[in-house]
C-alpha cells in the first residue's frame, strides 16, 4: 500500500472515529445542535480530504468543506450532496463552536443523512480505487 493510501485510510478511520461520536451525540435529546454539527462537520472534512490524498491532490490547511468538494469535483469527483448541503457544515467548524445563539440551518436528521452519504461516497471512492493493483496499467487487459 502507498503512503497516500495508508494516508487516505487514516483520515477515514478519524472520520469515522468523528461520525460515531455524532452518532452517540444524536441518540441523546439533551445533545446541542453546535456539538453534532462540529463532529458531523469535521467528520465530513475528514473524509472529502481522505479522497483528496487518494486521488494524488493536495490537502490545504482549510475547513471549507465547500472548497474541498469544489477541488474534488473539478478532478473529476461527483459527491453525493450539493454545494449548498456542504455550506450548511462550514458554520460548525469555526463559527458556531464559540456562539452560544445558533440558528438551525439545518435539522438533527439533515446532519445525519448528509454525513453518512458522504462518509459512504468517501469510502466507496478509497475502496475502488484499491481494488486496482499498482502495478497493472489501466489499458492491460483483463
Amino acid at each position: 500500500m502507498t503512503p497516500q493510501a495508508e494516508e487516505a485510510r487514516r483520515l477515514l478511520r478519524l472520520a469515522k472515529r468523528d461520525q460515531g461520536t455524532f452518532g452517540l451525540l444524536l441518540s441523546l435529546p439533551q445533545s446541542e445542535l453546535s456539538a453534532l454539527g462540529f463532529h458531523a462537520q469535521q467528520s465530513a472534512e475528514k473524509a472529502l480530504k481522505a479522497v483528496t490524498v487518494h486521488a494524488g491532490l493536495t490537502v490545504s490547511r482549510t475547513h471549507d468543506l465547500v472548497a474541498l468538494g469544489s477541488m474534488l469535483g473539478h478532478n473529476g469527483f461527483e459527491l453525493p450532496v450539493s454545494s449548498d448541503e456542504l455550506r450548511l457544515l462550514n458554520p460548525f467548524a469555526v463559527e458556531f463552536r464559540y456562539d452560544d445563539e445558533i440558528v438551525a440551518l439545518v435539522t438533527r436528521d439533515q446532519l445525519a443523512d448528509l454525513l453518512a452519504a458522504i462518509l459512504e461516497w468517501a469510502a466507496a471512492c478509497i475502496d475502488r480505487v484499491a481494488e486496482v493493483p499498482d502495478d497493472v496499467p489501466d489499458d492491460a487487459p483483463e
